[in-house]
């Protein structure tokens, strides 16, 4: 993984002595929030209910050993012992003091890490695929062009105050697992006819109030010209997104609101100027960055492990995570191993000092000394052998990291929600753990098989309930929480926004709502067809009518659905999207 150099290592100095002094300012009185809302933000801290939040950058979601080592010293110095990761892949501490954040960035800076523009309407961490570099389907390694692009966008002062928030997206894969169609910009490694390597473009992606599929800017940029084409991208967009309405502020309003041709004209105009100048990434350039991520010292392996094909047959608890939690490897006699955060009674994505500190000896014994986050709020061990899976599991286990419901129903999403955020209308943690612990049955998990289950306590989506195959939005009425529920969403390619399916629902009612939804699944599902197969083939109709057949509960009123609204497919982009319905 990549490794500071001198600059890095300065400027983070810097910057740490930069906010201490200005985090004393704010203390003393001398700065109002008003003007250090800016300043905190810009390094990744936010106010929240009970306490400060900041929120850690984890570029492209990996991190090695040590750095896992520091997330644990972070949760027990500094938080409540546990600390939360993100769909961003990042990782957040939700019980901080002010006065320590200047330390916290300061011990962050000793392992090469930081929590710049983890907020703020810049650029933030770019995301990619948690498989990068041992995915079997992958068409190159796109950590290094990642890596480019972080370095590119860390401070660029052009675009330290751009009209919203701007998220990139990479996969170098054939199957998208970086969700690169609902990013502002998304990119995939691509080859032409030539056999040249170069990216797929999309623009005008992102979810919150008016979620959006990003569309196909340019079907082929060759890698040299990355930079000087996204750096062309977020100009137009700086200069023209809307700074008068926050809500309006995103490239997508923009995309839409100008046309996707006429967005393009604007760009490739705007690449004139640039294209071949300074931006243009040059051969010893990606090399230099590229030896940052260089093959680990894989063995020659059988291609599988008759120990470990002996107990599958044998042990009906290892054979379920082999299943679920073990994937593929490029090379024979490895795998990459998912370890679940996703169990009864704990928060989606929380993890605990403690088994942080498991998470990164299990990395450096088995391997080599990197994890990865996935957008999932999963991590992921890259290069395990095969011979080490069972002693693996057993370790696993005895953590809390072997859940065996890798894209099972309770593998949930879920944002911090009303437990903690500010902009929340409603709870999504406690309703996660109502509806994991309705559901925890693994036999029936694994009979109804992959679904994606996402919740958001407010439009702000941080949950992606848009492209959930089951999505929960909590919004609020008359200062009571309640529950949007949509289905049909999917995050990978094709990725698609689901559709609202009548009025909202209690937090009591939801277990039973989602129990309905899986009732029709179940009962009008063909042979192999998933839950979102069975939905894409029989309609919205079968589900929404048995959900609202008769009141979940007897004096519920409000669950009549509004069939015209249905009827014509009321979805978020619609007039009708309101927290009234």
């Amino acid at each position: 993984m990549y490794r500071y150099d001198q600059f890095d290592h300065q400027i983070a100095k810097e910057r740490v002595a930069q906010f201490r002094d200005q985090v004393a300012r704010r203390l003393s009185g001398e700065l109002k929030e008003d003007e250090f809302r800016v300043l905190r933000l810009q390094n990744g801290v936010y106010m929240q209910i009970h306490a400060y939040m900041m929120r850690l950058a984890v570029p492209y979601g990996m991190v090695s050993a040590a750095q896992m080592r520091m997330f644990a010293h972070i949760a027990r110095k500094y938080d409540r012992g546990y600390g939360h990761f993100t769909t961003r892949q990042n990782i957040q501490f939700n019980w901080l003091k002010l006065q320590d954040t200047p330390d916290i960035l300061a011990d962050l800076a000793t392992v090469e890490m930081h929590a710049n523009q983890t907020s703020g309407n810049c650029i933030r961490n770019t995301t990619s695929d948690e498989f990068a570099g041992v995915a079997q389907d992958e068409v190159v390694d796109p950590r290094p062009y990642a890596e480019i692009l972080r370095q590119w966008s860390t401070f660029h002062p052009e675009f330290a105050y751009l009209p919203r928030k701007f998220k990139f997206s990479i996969t170098g894969a054939v199957q998208d697992r970086a969700a690169i169609e609902i990013n502002d910009v998304g990119l995939q490694v691509v080859k032409n006819a030539q056999g040249e390597i170069g990216f797929r473009v999309l623009v005008g992606g992102g979810l919150g109030r008016t979620p959006a599929i990003g569309t196909e800017i340019s079907a082929f940029v060759p890698w040299q010209h990355l930079l000087t084409y996204a750096e062309s991208i977020v100009r137009v967009y700086n200069e023209f997104g809307r700074r008068d309405n926050l809500y309006k502020a995103r490239i997508k309003i923009l995309v839409k609101a100008i046309g996707i041709d006429e967005f393009r004209r604007q760009v490739e105009e705007e690449w004139k100027l640039s294209k071949d100048g300074s931006g243009t990434i040059t051969q010893a350039e990606l090399e230099r960055v590229a030896a940052c991520f260089s093959t680990p010292g894989y063995e020659q392996l059988p291609p599988a492990d008759a120990a470990v094909a002996t107990l599958q047959k044998s042990n009906k608890a290892f054979a379920s995570w082999v299943k679920r939690n073990v994937k593929a490897h490029k090379v024979p006699g490895y795998a990459a191993v998912e370890l679940s955060l996703k169990r009864a009674g704990v928060a989606p994505g929380d993890a605990t000092a403690e088994q942080m500190d498991a998470a990164a000896e299990l990395a450096d014994q088995y391997s080599f000394g990197e994890l990865r986050i996935t957008h999932m709020q999963n991590l992921v061990l890259a290069d395990v052998k095969q011979s080490d899976l069972i002693a693996l599991w057993e370790a696993a286990r005895i953590n809390g990291f072997a859940t065996p419901n890798i894209g099972l129903l309770t593998d949930i999403i879920c944002c911090p929600g009303g437990d903690f955020c500010t902009l929340a209308n409603a709870r999504s943690i406690t309703l996660a753990k109502a509806v994991d612990e309705r559901f925890d049955n693994i036999d029936y998990l694994q009979d109804i098989g992959e679904i994606d289950l996402n919740i958001s306590g407010c439009v702000n989506a941080c949950g992606h309930h848009h492209v959930g195959h089951i999505g929960i939005l909590g919004v609020d009425k008359s200062g009571e929480e309640w529950y949007q529920v949509s289905i049909g969403g999917s995050k990978g390619s094709p990725a698609n926004i689901g559709k609202i399916i009548g009025r909202s629902f209690s937090f009591a009612q939801i277990p039973e709502v989602i129990s309905r939804l899986l009732q029709v699944y179940v009962r009008e599902r063909q042979s192999g067809e998933r839950f979102i197969d069975t939905l894409r083939r029989s309609g919205l109709d079968p589900f929404v009518e048995y959900v609202y057949a008769t009141p979940v509960a007897e004096d519920e009123k409000l669950l009549l659905p509004d069939y015209d609204l249905i009827k014509h497919g009321m979805s978020y982009d619609t007039p009708y999207y309101s927290p009234r319905f």
